[in-house]
């Protein structure tokens, strides 16, 4: 006997049966709150760590899905509004400044320490600042021409960070910056254990809760954002920039938003970088994490928020996860290691990402829209090489 539901798809299961979608989200957070501890217990601490950082992947992979995903402007560069954050955090709270400047120790003996509350906000509104600045010279470049752009405003940034410790000394150069203030939230500093509940949560786990949140808070922006009418103006700029202008948009206006908004969650995401590892330096904000941001978003499946989480928690978890396991593997093998583990792992790494878009160009988990648009572009011949003109033939047509 056929139960109720049952062979329709998801959406409408849920719009049928809304209790559904109570006790999934219910299920959702009871993992969530778990998943540190569970971590631990099966793979170490080291494992939370990892979970940490792909919280952070995920809000930079989410902020520039805003401008790749939604408005369609290609950024190479997106990591340096991550490092603006990161910089920006450092600053105001650690001994550096007081340190080389004396107008800030006559000021501040003891340093710059402003609290997160006051830190995240400024981070997000400096990097949206610079999110402007890099797109109001580039408002007529679209395509390779805009990547070539973005891509030098981003080594731009990391140079500048590299060499700006002379003749005044503002970022310390390639050594960087250390003494970072740790998290602190009501006078609970985050990087000693907390005593709660009759539980112990180590620092790893407490990181964990306030990225958790953060994220979350992200992924709201971006799901509102998606279905405003500032979301629908991005994609109509990504599917038809002028058609979208003769339709009235402020084309102008909208690609500075979209390069803004992008540019907040990263700046967001670099502060709590830079609380969370307490040292800064310009060696973590090169062009490679750029394409793994990128990368993370492409395979995911670019404009579709819940495939864009996935690419960020597949890219950020299973290069540490391969990584791990290459060495006991060719020990068991072979006896002992005989290729670096790093080299294996961007080995593996970038064939699987040949793979998926050679198998799943739409990436791993696409939209509905973005599916249907492949689909009708397979099914026109438009993704097969067979199907495109030869530029001779077309040449030969024109003149004749």
């Amino acid at each position: 006997m056929r139960r109720a539901g049952e062979g329709l798809p998801v959406n409408e299961r849920l719009k049928r049966y809304p209790a559904l979608k109570w006790v999934g989200l219910g299920v959702i957070a009871i993992a969530l709150a778990v998943l540190p501890f569970v971590v631990e217990a099966s793979a170490g601490r080291g494992w939370v760590r990892i979970i940490d950082f792909a919280l952070l992947y995920i809000m930079l992979a989410l902020g520039l899905n805003i401008v790749v995903g939604f408005a369609g402007l290609l950024d190479l560069g997106y990591i340096a509004f991550y490092a603006v954050g990161a910089y920006m955090w450092a600053l105001l709270a650690s001994p550096h400044l007081a340190a080389n400047f004396p107008a800030f120790a006559a000021m501040f003996p003891n340093g710059l320490h402003f609290p997160i509350w006051v830190l995240i906000p400024m981070g997000a509104a400096l990097a949206a600042l610079f999110g402007v600045l890099l797109g109001a010279p580039t408002l007529r470049l679209r395509g390779d021409y805009l990547a070539i752009v973005t891509l030098g405003f981003g080594e731009i940034i990391r140079i500048f960070l590299n060499n700006l410790n002379a003749p005044v000394n503002i970022t310390n150069g390639p050594q960087g910056i250390n003494r970072i203030d740790p998290f602190s939230i009501a006078g609970i500093p985050f990087n000693k254990p907390l005593e709660l509940f009759g539980l112990t949560f180590p620092p790893t786990a407490l990181y964990y809760y306030l990225f958790l949140l953060l994220t979350l808070a992200i992924v709201f922006v971006s799901l509102r954002l998606e279905d405003s009418r500032i979301g629908r103006a991005w994609v109509a700029i990504r599917e038809d920039e002028i058609a979208a202008k003769a339709m009235g948009i402020n084309t102008r206006n909208v690609k500075l938003l979209a390069f803004a908004m992008g540019a907040t969650f990263g700046g967001v995401a670099g502060g709590l970088f830079a609380g969370f590892q307490g040292f800064v330096s310009p060696e973590s904000f090169t062009l490679m994490e750029s394409i793994m941001v990128l990368c993370m978003v492409v395979l995911g499946g670019m404009g579709h928020i819940p495939g864009v989480i996935l690419g960020g928690v597949l890219l950020a978890t299973l290069p540490e996860a391969i990584r791990y396991g290459v060495v006991p593997l060719q020990k068991l093998v072979f006896g002992k290691p005989i290729v670096d583990p790093e080299a294996l792992r961007m080995l593996l790494f970038g064939l699987a990402l040949v793979l998926v878009m050679l198998f799943r160009p739409a990436g791993l988990w696409p939209s509905q829209v973005r599916k249907r648009e492949f689909a009708e572009a397979e099914a026109a011949g438009e993704l097969h090489p067979d199907a495109l003109p030869d530029r001779g033939e077309t040449a030969e047509g024109a003149r004749a």
